[in-house]
């Protein structure tokens, strides 16, 4: 969850943290997500989605985006994310 999705979308592009889950797992592409108005909203779906198995999350991806594309990849021409 965050605050800024394309400062965070940058952090995961340029590996920022050494022993984060993006660096380990190679997380480099964002492919989901979700906005919520209330931070309690977005912790709650956060939380239930985390209990999800691997299947049902890639379901909820592909239906949405069934080619796994980059949504985040027309930001980096930005100056700031």
């Amino acid at each position: 969850m965050t605050d800024d999705i394309k400062h965070r979308a940058g952090q995961h592009e340029e590996e920022k943290y050494k022993k984060a889950f993006s660096k380990r797992y190679q997380t480099k592409k964002l492919v989901y997500f979700e906005e919520y108005q209330w931070v309690q909203d977005a912790q709650a779906r956060e939380k239930k989605l985390k209990k999800w198995k691997r299947q049902w999350k890639i379901d909820l991806i592909e239906k949405d985006n069934p080619e796994w594309l980059d949504l985040a990849e027309s930001w980096w021409d930005e100056e700031n994310y």
